[in-house]
């Protein structure tokens, strides 16, 4: 589950945060992704950490797409 605010985001798997964003001055810093983000962008991370959380290798098809897809944006 991600869970949103204003100002935070978690990404939880049974109850416990396993990665999270935060908005600083109108960027969004997320858990294992190096550079500022939109909230688009930093749902787009926490999606990331939780799939690879649950099991997804880094070669999965839609870990790579999503990965790509900030990379790119």
């Amino acid at each position: 589950m991600i869970k949103i605010t204003e100002t935070r985001m978690t990404a939880e798997i049974n109850g416990c945060v396993i990665a999270e964003a935060t908005r600083t001055a109108g960027v969004w810093h997320a858990t294992g992704w190096p550079t500022p983000l939109t909230c688009s962008q930093a749902i787009t991370a926490l999606t990331i950490a939780r799939l690879v959380a649950t099991g997804a290798d880094e070669a999965d098809p839609c870990v790579v797409s999503l990965r790509e897809e900030l990379a790119g944006g």
